[in-house]
């Protein structure tokens, strides 16, 4: 039998300390997070007008979609050339991005090479990653050069080589430098941005690696498989998971992208030819004429963060277990066989 004591323990809740302890991450969400999130919702259905009170419908979504007037025309063909900047910049940094950061966990987890000195280039490859946008934009800013006048670091060796003729007296270049211009700025965008993230997604992929089961590899190599058929039979199908993970939080990341193109959009290169849709949900926040574009910015957010989910969904399907799957679908026809098995016997299974 339990002593009074025991039975008071027992009857004292602690769950009300945990409630307390967690209170402040929820206050913290509430006001920074989920507030912004349900007022952008709200705020895009208001109008353009000195009046934001009003609420006007669905005008600045057919505003950014379909356009309409000179003006909506122009609101609607600066959204999609901003849409385009951000998938192109996206897609031209995952690619080279995941491909760098699959060999590199590929090669640092490879249980028979021994490679000296393998810790310290994680750390030095992984470096990149906490250094400042602001900082490395800068940096490539000053690199690359945004003027004439200030040709920059690389011009001015391109330049020596022959490749761009620059006349430092007269501050004038006789050919178009290679650093500056559309498509130019656009690949040291997406060089900075995967230069800045191989090396998070490397370390993402040698644990995904790593939880693979040894065993597997060292059958694989009693077998005689070949380096590159364990890599495609054996690790990149058990990835799947880790990488359906790398893709959504890249995509998500890269869709969102505003501080090396604001930043680096001091070039010559125009600004629409680097202008992501945070962007210009940025201009559109601070645009300083009459017109209030609180409800367009509004509305480009959540057209984005639709975007986004939808890619996501398609993203997680596309890299979906199918064998999983399979066993699912399997388990649950022999348990609804069973079921109506055991029906057939007064509810008694046999």
């Amino acid at each position: 039998m339990a002593s009074a004591a025991q039975k008071r323990i027992k009857s004292i809740s602690y769950a009300k300390y945990g409630y307390l302890f967690i209170l402040p991450f929820f206050i913290v969400y509430f006001f920074f997070q989920l507030y912004p999130l349900i007022n952008t919702f709200i705020v895009s259905f208001y109008g353009n007008g000195p009046k934001v009170e009003e609420v006007v419908g669905f005008e600045n979504y057919k505003t950014l979609i379909f356009g309409g007037g000179r003006r909506e025309t122009a609101i609607h063909n600066s959204f999609l050339k901003s849409l385009g900047n951000t998938f192109i910049l996206w897609i031209g940094n995952f690619i080279p991005q995941i491909a760098l950061s699959l060999s590199l966990a590929v090669w640092f987890t490879e249980a028979n090479l021994k490679i000296p000195g393998k810790g310290f280039f994680k750390v030095v490859m992984y470096l990149p990653n906490i250094i400042t946008a602001a900082s490395v934009a800068v940096l490539f800013l000053q690199l690359c050069g945004q003027s004439e006048s200030n040709p920059g670091f690389i011009n001015l060796v391109l330049s020596k080589m022959g490749i761009v003729k620059y006349d430092p007296d007269s501050t004038l270049y006789d050919t178009i430098p290679l650093i500056q211009g559309v498509w130019e700025s656009r690949f040291v965008v997406m060089f900075i941005q995967t230069w800045m993230w191989f090396g998070n997604t490397m370390i993402m992929l040698m644990s995904g690696i790593q939880g693979i089961n040894p065993s597997l590899f060292e059958a694989a190599s009693i077998d005689g498989a070949s380096s590159g058929q364990v890599f495609r039979k054996i690790t990149l199908p058990l990835l799947s998971p880790i990488m359906a993970y790398t893709l959504v939080t890249s995509m998500i990341g890269g869709l969102q992208m505003f501080d090396i193109p604001k930043l680096y959009s001091a070039t010559v290169a125009p600004d629409e030819d680097l202008r992501t849709v945070a962007v210009l949900i940025f201009e559109y926040f601070h645009a300083q004429n009459d017109e209030n574009k609180m409800g367009l910015a509004g509305a480009a957010s959540v057209l984005l963060f639709f975007i986004t989910l939808t890619l996501g969904i398609i993203a997680f399907y596309l890299t979906r277990d199918k064998d999983e799957i399979a066993k699912k679908k399997q388990r649950k026809k022999i348990a609804k066989q069973l079921k109506q098995e055991s029906k057939q016997f007064g509810g008694f299974s046999i």
